[in-house]
């Protein structure tokens, strides 16, 4: 039985780490999961739960609650009208299907394998958002349904391995193609309820071993709940902020940020 004296602060992290998630989710169109799951891996490890499956189940939790932040992200931003519908429209079911592969991937990894997908694919994101500049282009429209094959099921399959909601790809790869920052901001966070929603389902079909206690199949509901009830309230300040300030030095310093996450959890597997 973990110590009263020790939940109480973890329970008040997780508030804390569940406020600026959902800033973050409506004000960058990064994702919440960028910072829950190594949040979430932290204080498991912190109570002692060091199992072969820990990262499955912050991945898991963390994509259960961007189910919720990411509804109260778009339907914030569709109020202002910045939702592009027919590209979520069409890049839906294959976004689903990626998700879903992702779910099974995740199943066979272990957790040290998918630190290190996760420190690496962080990284670069990080570094993207750092040095990556408004005006860099792929093609001046979204990409037509066979680059859309491609990329969309890629963009479901690597955000559930980062246990993500799709902004920190969705949102690069809408400007690259064209469409204004704001805009691809808003229609990211669309991205988000078609890679949580079927990969949550998965995922509470899969149940792993050792996982912490209230854990259904690799979605831990304790951790979950404090998180939606704070990332619900916080969600829409973001998406009001996002629409108010000039996000660059924010990004560059939240990339900073993501970068050292990144290499802090490839040095607790590679050393």
């Amino acid at each position: 039985m973990t110590d009263p004296a020790t939940l109480i602060p973890l329970v008040l992290i997780l508030i804390a780490t569940g406020a600026f998630a959902g800033v973050l989710a409506g004000l960058l169109g990064v994702g919440g999961g960028i910072v829950l799951v190594p949040a979430f891996f932290y204080l498991f490890s912190a109570l002692g739960y060091g199992s072969n499956d820990l990262m499955q189940v912050c991945v898991a939790t963390s994509l259960a609650t961007i189910i919720v932040t990411s509804c109260r992200s778009v339907l914030a931003h569709n109020k202002r009208g910045a939702v592009e519908w027919s590209i979520l429209k069409a890049w839906a079911w294959l976004i689903a299907i990626g998700a879903l592969v992702g779910v099974l991937v995740v199943h066979q990894l272990s957790t040290s394998a998918l630190q290190v997908i996760f420190a690496v694919m962080v990284f670069v994101i990080a570094m993207y958002m750092l040095f990556g500049k408004s005006t860099w282009r792929l093609a001046e429209e979204m990409p037509g349904l066979g680059r859309r094959m491609i990329y969309a099921p890629l963009t479901g399959l690597v955000s559930v391995l980062l246990g993500i909601g799709g902004g920190s790809i969705g949102t690069p790869l809408m400007t690259l193609h064209g469409v204004p920052i704001h805009r691809a901001v808003a229609t990211a966070s669309g991205f988000g309820v078609i890679i949580a929603v079927p990969s949550a389902i998965g995922f509470l079909l899969t149940p792993v071993s050792d996982a912490p206690p209230y854990t259904i199949g690799a979605v831990n509901i304790p951790a979950f709940l404090i998180v939606i009830a704070t990332t619900t309230l916080t969600a829409p300040l973001g998406a009001a902020l996002a629409h108010k300030l000039d996000p660059k030095m924010l990004k560059r310093v939240f990339a900073v940020f993501l970068a050292l996450v990144a290499l802090n959890m490839a040095r607790k597997v590679l050393f």
